[in-house]
């Protein structure tokens, strides 16, 4: 939990964790009471993220779309590797490109909200 007050920090130096908030899907351990207590405690506030939602995780209706295309039929002989081009694929993305999804992800949670969590189609 110091790695994620002190990475909010990071990006966020303005702003104290107690106005940070951090969107989570539903795998375990997120769920779990020790991940609960620890953001509670540093004040970060979670929006759950509903089961069976992808539209609502930019990583998984953008971001890892666009990784999987770039690294396609590459190989790699150890993790490092791995993690170098994916850190390499990420640099090469502009950033008005993660502006813009961000922009669409805050139409599309509008719409969630908006909706009282039902199922809804479409931007």
């Amino acid at each position: 939990m110091k790695k994620v007050k002190s990475a909010i920090n990071e990006q966020r130096r303005k702003v104290s964790t107690s106005r940070a908030l951090l969107l989570h899907d539903s795998i375990g351990p997120h769920k779990v009471r020790a991940t609960t207590q620890s953001l509670q405690e540093l004040g970060i506030q979670v929006l759950h993220h509903p089961t069976y939602s992808p539209d609502l995780a930019p990583c998984d209706f953008w971001l890892f779309p666009i990784l999987k295309d770039r690294l396609a039929g590459r190989k790699f002989h150890c993790i490092q590797d791995l993690a170098k081009a994916v850190n390499s694929e990420l640099r090469t993305i502009p950033e008005g490109d993660y502006q813009g999804v961000f922009r669409r992800w805050q139409i599309t949670l509008k719409r969630y909200i908006e909706s009282h969590g039902e199922y809804f189609e479409g931007l």
